[in-house]
Order: structure tokens, then sequence, then C-alpha cells
């Protein structure tokens, strides 16, 4: 029986310490963080081009203005 209740002491002193390690741990980087990351960059550089074309007056990429105009200019031929 002591065999048993030492065994049960040290299986439970292994999974607590395991679960205090795990939750202590603060290494990594979950989906949420990188996402937000990735949403924060777009919004960011939307506003410094929105920014250089109000600062500016002219069109910043004269080539993807051109490509967009003909995408929508389709006559359909």
């Amino acid at each position: 029986m002591r065999k048993f209740i030492n065994k049960l002491r040290s299986k439970a002193t292994g999974a607590y310490i395991s679960a205090k390690t795990a939750l202590a741990a603060k290494k990594g980087e979950g989906y949420i963080d990188t996402a937000l990351k990735i949403i924060i960059s777009v919004v960011i550089g939307g506003l410094i081009l929105a920014a250089l074309y109000t600062l500016f007056n002219v069109t910043v990429m004269p080539t993807l203005e051109t490509k967009i105009g003909e995408f929508f200019n389709y006559s359909g031929t």
C-alpha cells in the first residue's frame, strides 16, 4: 500500500510541475497575434498610400492605375 501511495504522490507531483511550467511559459506566438499584426500592417500601408495621394495629388503607382482602368473598360469583344 505504501508503494502505491508513493507512486501516486510522485505522479501527482509530476503533473503539478508540468502544469505549472506550461502555465508559466510565455514563449510562442498565437495565430490571433499574427493575424492582428498583418491587419495592422495593411491598414497602416493603406493610410500611408492615401496620404501620399492626398499630399502630392498625383498617381503614386501609374502602372496599377492603367491596369485597373483597362480591367474596368472591358468592351466585351
